[in-house]
């Protein structure tokens, strides 16, 4: 078997696991790597080259660069300023969202400004009556478009700038993605706004229907979830046997199904002491037990643990401090895949999730087995820990719904001003080239390390080490193909099939192909193994490679039409209650829009000849 085919084979399988979507990118991209090893088409320093590559190294980085942002507060300014300039009309909230969540994701990923925007977004549909799934997918498309300005707005643009500073030309610029991309965001914009918002579905905000409560009501929260007959009150009289038991030896879950949220206790003065119930937590005589349990559950601890239900309990509530919390697991949670008793959200969150809703799905009762995947949304009851742990764990859950007065406990907002200033240092050195871009922001990372805007240890945990993997281990790819002949055989058939009908035609399918893929795996694995064919396209028609990576990048960013397309859509997916056919339905115009547009526009600014 020819060099050529292995590397073929491999690819296709690849590509068709990356599809599949049941196993990591990173251990793909690694037994991709390894493949290529193995079969002697790649040496091993070929092989481990991208982990040494700068591209790498960059988007590590720029993970870094962005947690500063976070975490002094900085995205935050902008969702509030999203607050105040979107007013009112459905229109005006969506262009504001799109414009907002372009602006952006322009500097940080697009994950990361999506999960900032999102609760923002989400409170501004309720608080104008207008369901969330109007402008989440707007939101989503907003930062998709917004990292087509800028050189470091999304991984793909760094892979073709890389491309092009591999074969010895002079690589983009800082600003030189932003004419093509304002032109695409304006494109954008504008279908979405004249067109797509009357493609956009109005699904129904469960939480509004009935009494209108919002959801950023304790009340709106619990019947969202099905709880409002859920949460009861039991007393617990003296004599019983749970007097005297701790929480883990009365066993009320493993026993009665029943879930303890809280337990009060009144003082000398009768003044309850509410605590969020531990395992190690005492049940006294006399204390009051709010939990989590059908009526016949509760008719059954009544029978047989002679607790007392209240008349006129106060059904659908916590009591104070307790609170109802609505939080999203995003696509690199550390707890997807893993069951809530393995993954320990408990013990590391201080809460406890009452409910879970998995697209129109919601799941009650014993949850300790429940494996969680991302775009679960988790209803959370804890206190005022517990509020700032989930505050403060935004790479693992998102809060989406809250109750009103959420204080964003773990923002620093007094290192706002340095984190600016070292966003503006490491922009001026990418744009002026005093140094390679690189090094600018490896210390422009340093640099947010050092002003106190993120720790060290938080660095590491704000760099998505899937990502960096993938792109490392994926790079060889394009190694393979070239050293095999494999991209000359691309490349020739690209050319001969179509190199007749002109430039034009070969960068539409240039276009066509890396959105097709882009729409089913990681747009930036889709870029390694595309940005090679296009340059070497160029370079057989004899125009300006430029033109065709640019299209490349463009193309890229079109994760439109599938909600597996990107990890934004996937974010929004379960708060907008968003179905398979919505993306396409509205996703595949734009699409198509982008690809006109690209034929029109890139010449203009890089001309084919």
């Amino acid at each position: 078997m020819s060099d050529a085919v292995l590397v073929f084979t491999v690819l296709a399988a690849t590509v068709a696991a990356f599809a599949s979507d049941r196993v990591r990118l990173d251990v793909v991209a690694m037994l991709a790597m390894l493949a290529l090893v193995l079969t002697g088409v790649l040496d091993a320093g070929q092989a481990l080259a991208g982990f040494a590559e700068p591209l790498t190294l960059m988007i590590a980085g720029l993970f870094v660069v962005g947690a500063g942002l976070f975490e002094t507060g900085v995205a935050d300014r902008l969702g509030d300023l999203l607050a105040r300039l979107a007013g009112g009309g459905t229109t005006r909230l969506l262009v504001a969202t799109m414009l907002s969540s372009a602006l952006l994701s322009a500097f940080l990923s697009s994950t990361g400004t999506v999960a900032v925007l999102l609760p923002v977004v989400v409170g501004l549909a309720r608080s104008a009556d207008v369901a969330p799934s109007r402008l989440l997918m707007p939101l989503a498309f907003g930062s998709l478009l917004g990292g087509m300005t800028t050189l470091i707005g999304t991984p793909p643009n760094l892979v073709v700038a890389d491309q092009l500073r591999a074969q010895g030309d002079a690589p983009f610029g800082f600003f030189a993605f932003t004419p093509v991309g304002l032109v695409m965001l304006a494109v954008g914009v504008a279908y979405m706004a004249l067109v797509g918002r009357h493609l956009l579905p109005s699904h129904p905000d469960v939480e509004q229907v009935g009494s209108g409560v919002a959801a950023t009501t304790l009340e709106g929260l619990a019947r969202r979830y099905g709880l409002t007959d859920r949460l009861h009150r039991v007393e617990v009289p003296a004599g019983t046997e749970l007097v005297g038991a701790t929480m883990a030896s009365g066993a009320l879950r493993a026993r009665f199904g029943v879930t303890v949220l809280a337990v009060a206790t009144a003082d000398e003065d009768g003044v309850p002491n509410v605590r969020r119930a531990e395992p190690s937590t005492l049940i006294r005589a006399g204390d009051v037990l709010y939990v989590d349990a059908t009526d016949a559950q509760l008719a059954t601890l009544a029978s047989e643990a002679r607790v007392r239900i209240p008349d006129a309990a106060p059904e659908g509530t916590l009591p104070e401090p307790l609170m109802l919390i609505e939080a999203l697991l995003p696509p690199e949670s550390s707890y997807a895949g893993a069951t809530l008793a393995d993954a320990r959200l408990h013990d590391r969150t201080r809460a406890t999730v009452v409910a879970i809703k998995r697209g129109t799905r919601l799941l009650h009762g014993d949850l300790a087995e429940t494996v969680l995947r991302p775009g679960d949304a988790l209803l959370l009851a804890g206190g005022p820990a517990a509020q700032r742990r989930i505050a403060s764990a935004r790479r693992d859950l998102i809060v989406v719904g809250e109750p009103r007065g959420w204080a964003r406990f773990a923002r620093d907002t007094r290192r706002a001003p340095a984190a600016l200033a070292v966003l503006a240092a490491m922009l001026v050195a990418m744009t002026t080239g005093v140094v390679p871009n690189a090094i600018a922001v490896l210390a422009a990372a340093m640099g947010m390390v050092l002003v106190g805007a993120v720790s060290m240890d938080d660095a590491y945990r704000a760099i998505s080490w899937e990502s960096v993997v993938l792109i490392a281990a994926i790079l060889p790819m394009a190694t393979a193909l070239e050293v095999s002949g494999g991209l000359d055989l691309v490349v020739g058939g690209l050319i001969g099939g179509l190199g007749d009908a002109g430039p034009l035609v070969v960068m539409a399918a240039l276009f066509l192909l890396t959105s097709a893929f882009s729409q089913v795996i990681s747009n930036t694995a889709t870029t390694v193994l595309i940005a090679p064919v296009a340059y070497a396209a160029a370079q057989g028609l004899g125009v300006n490679p430029a033109a065709t990576l640019m299209t490349v990048a463009v193309a890229a960013s079109t994760a439109f039409a599938t909600p597996v397309a990107s990890p934004v859509n996937a974010l929004v997916l379960t708060p907008g209650r968003y179905r398979f056919t919505d993306f396409v339905r509205v996703g595949l115009p734009i699409v198509l829009l982008m690809l006109v547009a690209t034929l029109l526009v890139v010449p203009v600014f890089f001309p084919l000849r």
